[in-house]
């Protein structure tokens, strides 16, 4: 992902736009896109500063919540497999992959060996 673009660079767009000048113009003039130009202008009247929101950072994990309910059926069914985990959740309401599984029971050291039982 590229870096923004500096506050010097949208607070003169948005200078222009506010003097009076068509969005179009201000997009030639500046080099910039017509929809930078019109988000950048959004944000100046919706939050009083033209600055980047926040960009990247980590997404919160969807099975945090439920890490006693999987803890608890893998305890009781140690043979349940992701897929089956994946319809259990998806009967109660979490939609989730089936990579997201396997990454939530990786980090909490459950594990799936299924070969035990072979010679």
């Amino acid at each position: 992902m590229v870096r923004p673009l500096s506050n010097d660079l949208r607070e003169r767009v948005v200078a222009a736009v506010l003097a009076g000048e068509t969005s179009r113009a201000v997009a030639a003039r500046f080099g910039v896109a017509v929809s930078s130009v019109v988000k950048w202008s959004q944000r100046q009247r919706a939050t009083g500063s033209v600055a980047p929101g926040k960009m990247g950072g980590h997404r919160k994990r969807v099975l945090e919540p439920h890490r006693a309910f999987l803890a608890e059926r893998m305890a009781q069914n140690p043979n349940l497999t992701l897929h089956g985990l994946k319809a259990e959740l998806a009967a109660r309401g979490i939609a989730v992959s089936h990579d997201a599984i396997w990454r939530f029971l990786h980090r909490e050291g459950l594990r799936f060996k299924k070969n035990d039982v072979r010679p």
